[in-house]
């Protein structure tokens, strides 16, 4: 089930977008906010948001609620199609992760090829979030979801994962991990390899991770890390 969001303060728009939507082969769950503010309450479990840029004047418009939207840390950010009547902002809607930009009044075909793009990056993205590893001991193996790893940390001849509900220790070689995990890990530190997911913050010398830890980074690191977060961002927001 996709859920898609439609943050407009007309009613209309609003009405026809989720029409257009229906109109889709697509199973999925609307919901609908006419402000700013209602739209950055309920957006962590969206996967598609529709929005327009030009929203009621007592609070942000659309252009300041993508920016706050891709500010909050969460593992899943949605896929943002603005809609609006005016060209103007098409180039500002890139510096905050836009999928793509539709002019109003909008077209029917144009509309279902956007969102037939759209939904095939979100279930693109949903099937890395689901790859795990497979760890083999003795006559034992143990299976870890990525999406459960905080980040990684060397230990002598040993690697631990920092998990959601616990630690885990085996025999291996950051390096190793490091080549495996790329698409989704940076190696921050010699010692730490941190799931760009869970990602808060970042200075000059640390990482802050959204369980609340601060992960040293070094300084040979820094501009390589900004930019493998930077596009790992993108990405998420499908571009």
């Amino acid at each position: 089930m996709i859920k898609i969001a439609i943050c407009d303060d007309e009613a209309p728009t609003r009405a026809y977008l989720a029409a257009l939507i229906r109109a889709q082969d697509c199973p999925c769950q609307i919901v609908e906010y006419a402000s700013a503010g209602d739209c950055l309450a309920g957006c962590r479990e969206i996967d598609l948001l529709f929005l327009d840029i030009e929203l009621d004047r007592s609070g942000p418009d659309g252009m300041a609620l993508a920016g706050q939207i891709r500010e909050v840390s969460q593992a899943v950010q949605p896929v943002i199609i603005f809609v609006t009547g005016y060209e103007r902002y098409v180039f500002d809607a890139f510096d905050v992760g836009a999928f793509q930009y539709l002019l109003k009044p909008v077209n029917e075909e144009k509309f279902a090829r956007v969102f037939t793009r759209a939904i095939a990056q979100i279930k693109t993205a949903r099937e890395k979030r689901g790859r795990a590893l497979t760890f083999q001991s003795a006559n034992t193996s143990k299976t870890i979801l990525l999406d459960s790893i905080y980040y990684i940390e060397s230990s002598d001849h040993k690697v631990v994962l920092h998990l959601k509900d616990g630690e885990f220790a085996y025999y291996a070689k950051i390096r190793d991990l490091e080549l495996e995990l790329q698409d989704q890990f940076f190696r921050i530190h010699k010692g730490y390899l941190v799931n760009l997911s869970y990602v808060a913050g970042y200075s000059k010398t640390e990482v802050a991770l959204t369980n609340g830890e601060k992960l040293l980074l070094s300084k040979y690191k820094y501009q390589d890390f900004v930019k493998a977060y930077l596009h790992f961002l993108k990405r998420g927001a499908g571009l």
